[in-house]
């Protein structure tokens, strides 16, 4: 586990945006990563996906990284924020956005404007 530890480590560290999913960006398996992938996609964020479904030591040892229990895990400047709940409730309230232009990530605005009009 130490070694998969250390590769979450240096891969959410090294990235400004890194999605912990079932799938990949793409081509997403499970409902959740593809809610939370496609709102990133939508909003053109620059970011990487990690397909936990290809390496077992990956998939439970982001669980315990983070401690938190689901998949797909957000990550943004090396900090946990969130699985898909959240983010959704994030992007809808505006936090995402806010917490984004905090860490300098690039996004398209507009994208997330038409996001909470939908779901108004």
């Amino acid at each position: 586990m130490t070694d998969a530890k250390t590769r979450i480590d240096e891969t959410v560290k090294s990235k400004d945006v890194v999605l912990f999913m079932k799938g990949t960006k793409e081509m997403p398996q499970c409902g959740f990563s593809s809610r939370v992938a496609g709102v990133l996609n939508f909003m053109g964020i620059d970011y990487s996906d990690v397909n936990v479904l290809e390496d077992e030591g990956i998939r439970q040892g982001i669980k315990e990284y983070s401690d938190w229990p689901t998949i797909p895990q957000l990550y943004v400047k090396g900090e946990f924020v969130g699985g898909c709940d959240i983010i959704t409730e994030m992007t809808l309230s505006g936090e995402l956005d806010t917490l984004l232009e905090q860490n300098g990530v690039t996004y398209d605005k507009a994208a997330a404007d038409k996001i909470r009009e939908a779901n108004a």
